[in-house]
């Protein structure tokens, strides 16, 4: 594989996690799978699933410069403590609807319950937000949708590529 090493943050929103009650499966799943597809995991935390925290964690490593990605795991769904997205679009400058419709979509062909997933893609400066489901499965499914198309996608955010249209 020909992928630039691009810098990657995995933050993992679980209450549990972040007390030491769960072990975290889903961002480790996570960096296995950036590691092997060439990209650096440069952070990995586990926060509880508190918006201004999330928020504020995301929004630190994106106005640093820390990561040229963000995946946060968990978080996305119906429950009451489930705010990743919010928190991800409280820090938004840009949207990028295109990653999460994908992702929703090729998991509707798995399951129906994918429609639940509330996972929302951002810009902040030049750092691309993505939100994964919280379970390892759904994260591996996930990431192997938008892997194709998220080099060219940081390539032209970082400016590390000239046109779009080639």
């Amino acid at each position: 594989m020909n992928w630039k090493l691009y810098r990657v943050a995995i933050l993992t929103a679980s209450d549990k996690g972040a007390a030491g009650k769960r072990e975290d499966l889903s961002g480790p799943a996570a960096k296995e799978i950036m590691e092997q597809a060439g990209y650096t995991v440069v952070d990995t935390r586990i926060l509880p699933d508190e918006r201004q925290l999330l928020s504020e964690t995301m929004k630190e490593i994106c106005d640093k410069g820390t990561a040229d990605l963000i995946l946060t795991t968990g978080g996305t769904g119906f429950s009451p403590r489930d705010w990743t997205p919010e928190a991800t679009l409280d820090i938004a400058e840009r949207q990028v609807p295109g990653f999460s419709e994908a992702m929703r979509a090729a998991s509707l062909v798995i399951t129906p319950r994918a429609m639940l997933s509330r996972g929302v893609s951002v810009i902040r400066k030049q750092t691309l937000i993505v939100n994964l489901p919280g379970s390892p499965k759904a994260v591996r499914e996930n990431l192997e949708v938008i892997l194709p198309a998220l080099e060219h996608g940081l390539d032209i955010l970082t400016a590390n590529a000239g046109e779009c249209g080639q």
